[in-house]
């Protein structure tokens, strides 16, 4: 159906890598990537499986940017299951990943699951993968360093905006350093540099 230039296209899995009308950029709530965590969230899928859908993006479309979020300490993880989840996330390499320590809300299953870990535990463990995280995430936007991306200005001074691998509020932004018009909308622009959540064009 078409209206006004907008065509509603229904697809699945990482067919959207072929449609150049969408951005690509793939936002995966894993929440986990050990099995048995997952199971006791009422989840599927694990590490092997998650790394096999990463790949099968990045085959379709290299340049794809990936984020996902994990709760950190489920009731019953145990450290072999953290460590799992730490090697995931090591071998994701994704463009970024949000970390939430786990807390009880009600009406969930999850409230009455035994095994619960003591707060100061879950913040150990939160600040533990938020330092591989943080270490994944640099290299990750280095890698990027020589790409010619699009950029949504959204700010004139700096000139500042989002690439199409980064969504609005939680990925950080791009900075155009030598921006020719700072009046324009969109920037096609190569990245040189980056610094924590900031690509430098």
């Amino acid at each position: 159906q078409a209206e006004d230039g907008i065509r509603d296209v229904a697809v699945t899995g990482v067919q959207t890598c072929a449609l150049p009308i969408l951005a690509p950029y793939f936002d995966l709530s894993f929440q986990h990537s050990a099995p048995a965590v997952l199971r006791r969230m009422r989840r599927f899928g694990g590490s092997a499986e998650f790394l096999r859908l990463i790949d099968s993006i990045r085959s379709a479309s290299p340049q794809a940017a990936i984020r996902s979020n994990v709760i950190v300490g489920f009731p019953g993880e145990t450290e072999a299951e953290l460590d799992e989840l730490c090697e995931f996330i090591s071998a994701a390499n994704m463009d970024v990943v949000g970390i939430f320590g786990y807390s009880d809300e009600e009406d969930t299953e999850a409230l009455n699951l035994p095994g619960k870990l003591p707060k100061s535990e879950i913040d150990r463990r939160v600040e533990y993968v938020s330092s591989i995280v943080e270490e994944v995430v640099a290299q990750r936007a280095e890698d990027r360093i020589g790409e010619t991306v699009s950029v949504l200005v959204e700010e004139v001074t700096p000139t500042e905006g989002r690439s199409e691998y980064q969504g609005p509020e939680v990925d950080g932004s791009t900075r155009v350093l030598n921006a020719q018009n700072a009046a324009v909308d969109r920037k096609s622009t190569r990245l040189n540099s980056s610094h924590g959540y900031i690509s430098y064009a």
